[in-house]
């Protein structure tokens, strides 16, 4: 064999195999490069996305002493696992996007052909051909794929932003009954004092020969049983604290109340201002996303329609004669059988059915809200009542049933009476006000927004 010929091939083989080398030692040094350099593209993070949710659980300052709304939901957002959990979600997302937008790699190739014993021996008939391809997608493929991965990665972001809010409004709504626990605690509070001095009163009435002892014994019955309804009301608020502070991921609350002005309330707007807002319904408004994803889904399945083309250029080597030549090459498959025709049509169904779950979501939210509105409406006339008419009443007749039986104009059973009668009402009107500012809280989740200025509510300044 022709000593350069076969110096040639040598040669050839060496770089083949150096390139070869060179590729696979590339890719794992590159990588490495890549971990180690916060500054590559692919480490960098998409702005305005993992700067809203927090990568993980924060740990938090467990509050003591007076806790307010606005500080709650500070902490609902900062240490609640389940919104952990979905920014976990957005940041997958985030990479689907990624590896959406990236280009096929290209391919190195390298072949040794015709060579062995007898004729072909010590490569006497070597053939080498080194060859480079590439992959090149037509039809705007990665375009569209792209497209459909970063409107993906916005549902994500609707996800997480209902989540949120349905976070905020459960915080908000055990804010309110840890308020109404505090609030019904004083109430039994203000009963026991009084069933206290009713009792002293009746042991001085026995004592004076005014009544019999069976008076006073009427009388230590309705202590004892304040005294009952005033630990419930304990028990009730330990447990109402409790489940305030697993909002935030406690289980060992060290705030020692909450503030907030229940009697605070606002007539209700009407019910037609209300369904003109429903669009800012989070569970709504995400629908125009969805459907402008499930357009881009149809896009990306119909450009795979349209064949791709596989490029090659390289050397081939021919040791005898020692020739060298280039060549080039191109393929592309046939489009006679897939055309990607069943996924094309799967994404239209999708998009269809897309469609009418948009409209069913609308009459939920529509009738969710207007059953909201009907309990709003019914606790707000049900406080004005109660505080207008009913509790002033109340409250003037206990106070002549009392004034009656120390002067023996009255029995005991008439001021026992008038006492249940006041605290029946007031724990009533407790109640109303507690169910109106859950009404009005429900209201605002299902609106996407505040509803009177000055509700308890989760207004922006608050969160």
């Amino acid at each position: 064999m022709n000593p350069r010929v076969k110096k040639n091939a040598y040669v050839c083989e060496i770089v083949s195999l150096t390139a070869l080398g060179f590729c696979l030692s590339f890719s794992e040094a590159y990588a490495e490069a890549v971990d180690n350099d916060s500054r590559h593209p692919l480490n960098l993070q998409p702005p305005n996305i993992t700067a809203q949710h927090p990568a993980a659980l924060t740990p938090i300052k467990e509050p003591t002493g007076q806790l307010v709304l606005a500080q709650a939901l500070a902490l609902v957002l900062t240490g609640n696992p389940e919104l952990a959990a979905f920014s976990g979600e957005i940041r997958a997302r985030e990479a689907a996007t990624l590896q959406a937008s990236l280009m096929p790699n290209p391919v190195f190739n390298v072949k040794a052909l015709n060579f062995g014993n007898n004729a072909f021996k010590d490569f006497d008939g070597d053939t080498v051909m080194i060859k480079l391809s590439q992959l090149v997608e037509l039809g705007g493929k990665r375009a569209a794929r792209t497209k459909a991965a970063s409107l993906n990665q916005e549902l994500a972001d609707w996800d997480y932003e209902s989540k949120r809010i349905d976070i905020l409004t459960q915080t908000t709504q055990t804010f309110i009954g840890v308020l109404t626990a505090q609030k019904r605690l004083t109430l039994q509070q203000q009963l026991l004092k009084l069933s206290t001095q009713v009792l002293d009163t009746a042991i001085s009435q026995v004592k004076a020969g005014n009544v019999t002892p069976l008076e006073e014994t009427k009388a230590r019955v309705a202590e004892a049983s304040s005294r009952v309804e005033l630990m419930r009301a304990q028990r009730e608020l330990v447990t109402a604290r409790q489940q305030l502070a697993a909002t935030w991921g406690s289980d060992n609350p060290q705030f020692t109340r909450v503030a907030g002005d229940l009697d605070s309330i606002d007539e209700p707007p009407t019910l037609e201002s209300l369904f003109q807002r429903v669009q800012s319904n989070p569970d709504l408004a995400r629908w125009g996303t969805e459907m402008t994803q499930r357009q881009a889904v149809i896009a990306r399945e119909k450009s795979k329609a349209i064949p791709n083309v596989n490029l090659s250029l390289g050397l081939v080597q021919k040791v005898i004669p020692g020739d060298t030549a280039m060549m080039a090459a191109f393929s592309i498959p046939i489009q006679l059988f897939d055309r990607n025709q069943g996924n094309i049509q799967e994404a239209e169904q999708r998009l269809s059915k897309a469609v009418d779950v948009r409209r069913n979501v609308k009459v939920q939210i529509a009738t969710a809200l207007n059953t909201a509105y009907q309990q709003l409406d019914a606790a707000y006339i049900t406080v004005t009542t109660l505080r207008q008419e009913v509790i002033p009443g109340a409250e003037s007749a206990f106070k002549a049933a009392s004034r009656g039986y120390r002067l023996g104009k009255f029995d005991f059973l008439d001021v026992l009476d008038a006492q249940r009668t006041l605290f029946r009402v007031k724990a009533q009107y407790l109640q109303a006000l507690s169910d109106y500012h859950l009404s009005v809280n429900s209201t605002e989740r299902l609106i996407g927004g505040s509803l009177n200025p000055s509700s308890i509510q989760m207004s922006e300044d608050s969160q």
